[in-house]
């Protein structure tokens, strides 16, 4: 006999509907860790799911067999007390579970529904249908302006895996186009000067990626307010186009990697002009300065890196990676031996160095060649200068003395040379699979300009979680 009260029965109900159930916790825990980020509980959603991943609209119950009528025509007559009040209340539930699946079938989620016995006993498969479900959605689909070599590409595909696919790459240096043509298999061709392409000829996309150029804006003599047309001041700029495009289509997420002196180049009006100009067009721009030696290579490289979304996406809980690794030295990027002899500097070569060294420590300048310890990490890796010649190394492992191109005088006995384009790549966090076509000059231009892969592929990673939850 049902001895409750209906009172007392309401507040047990209430009380197994908001607990935390032992299978609830189980099938959680096996989802995060398979990367798989949801919110629970969300009343925004119709029927209130136990778990939900927004951005993919999948909705996943935990539905415990005695309130929900597991077998329920084989079980109703299981009670021997109170029928007239347990068999309509557990129908009702019924009910009521086959009308928030068709409600939220008919808005375009998809809604998986697991008894409490089958997460017990398999959990790990239960995961498996979720995870189907989350990942198997339909591809965000990206583009990549500036692209250079592919390098924000390569991270944003690295975290999104099959959930991404680009759909148009603009990049007008025709070496930088081979690099990127050899290591990314696309059926389009690459466009060339961004300026010259309408927004309306760019196909529809949901994340911008652009590593565009720093330019100054035209602001002298103006005085600037909250409401003032920032992004008229882009007119002129290679800035401008990320804008015009990206106005047009209203991509869910805007990622733009640029170097640290952004935020203060021009007295930091140019800075102020770009998160404005977005603001404007109708996002929430959030930025930081992240090192690539906290990531998982051995190179000193602070860049900015601004991640803006969509007004409508709720993007509260976004932040920024914390280091993962910072760990690696040179020595864990260097290439097999022996290195060719083509890399070791000539010692003619070496006393020019050292002579232009010696000139500018007198005048009280820091510039200069500078030899790198293996078990230190290089500095930042630039395009031109004395990029190469900043991070030389001492290689005292057995490689040929008969130089491979004609030098003045004869390579250098004190094992100094410069990294490799591989060993650049590497500091990059390119893998090897990478392919590298062209000549030697190219290659280290390219990844002088290039991003750290293993940087961007964190950031995304948290871009990804946004999104699986907005």
């Amino acid at each position: 006999m049902d001895r409750h009260t209906s009172e007392q029965r309401r507040r047990n109900m209430q009380a197994v509907k908001n607990k935390d159930t032992k299978i609830e916790l189980k099938l959680r825990k096996e989802l995060w860790n398979r990367g798989l980020r949801y919110r629970k509980n969300d009343k925004t959603v119709f029927g209130h799911p136990d778990l939900v991943f927004k951005g993919k609209k999948v909705a996943v119950f935990c539905d415990s067999e005695f309130w929900h009528g597991y077998d329920w025509e084989n079980r109703k007559n299981d009670f021997k007390s109170n029928q007239d009040f347990w068999i309509p209340k557990i129908e009702r539930n019924i009910q009521r579970n086959l009308e928030v699946n068709k409600k939220l079938k008919s808005e375009g989620w998809t809604v998986l529904r697991f008894w409490g016995n089958d997460i017990k006993k398999n959990t790990a498969k239960c995961a498996d249908k979720i995870e189907k479900a989350v990942k198997g959605m339909k591809p965000l689909k990206s583009i990549d302006l500036f692209a250079g070599i592919g390098g924000i590409r390569m991270g944003f595909d690295n975290a999104f895996g099959k959930n991404i696919d680009t759909v148009f790459v603009s990049e007008w240096d025709k070496f930088a186009q081979v690099t990127y043509t050899a290591n990314f298999k696309d059926n389009f061709e690459i466009a060339g000067d961004i300026t010259k392409i309408e927004e309306n000829e760019i196909p529809e996309f949901d994340i911008c990626l652009a590593g565009f150029p720093c330019q100054a804006f035209s602001l002298a003599g103006k005085r600037m307010g909250f409401d003032d047309d920032y992004k008229g001041l882009c007119r002129g700029t290679l800035f401008q186009d990320v804008v015009r495009i990206c106005e047009h289509h209203k991509p869910k997420v805007i990622f733009c990697e640029n170097v640290k002196g952004l935020t203060i180049h021009d007295k930091g009006r140019t800075f102020k002009v770009i998160t404005k100009s977005f603001e404007q067009i109708g996002y929430t721009v959030y930025y930081k300065i992240l090192n690539s030696k906290d990531f998982g290579v051995p190179q000193n490289r602070e860049r900015i890196y601004i991640v803006c979304f969509r007004n409508d996406i709720d993007a509260s809980s976004f932040e920024f990676p914390k280091p993962t690794d910072d760990t690696k030295t040179i020595s864990d990027i260097l290439e097999d031996a022996p290195i060719s002899p083509r890399y070791y500097l000539s010692d003619v070569y070496m006393d020019t160095l050292r002579s232009h060294k010696a000139r500018h420590e007198a005048k009280g300048n820091g510039f200069g060649y500078e030899i790198r310890p293996l078990d230190g990490i290089a500095g930042t890796i630039v395009c031109g200068g004395m990029g190469r010649e900043r991070n030389l190394i001492i290689d005292s492992r057995p490689h040929s003395m008969i130089p491979e191109t004609h030098i003045k005088g004869e390579i250098n006995k004190e094992d100094i040379r410069k990294m490799t384009p591989r060993e650049w790549a590497r500091l990059q966090g390119f893998p090897d699979s990478f392919k590298l076509t062209l000549a030697d000059t190219h290659l280290y231009k390219q990844f002088g300009n290039s991003v750290t892969v293993n940087v961007i592929e964190a950031i995304a990673n948290k871009i990804k979680e946004v999104l699986d939850n907005a």
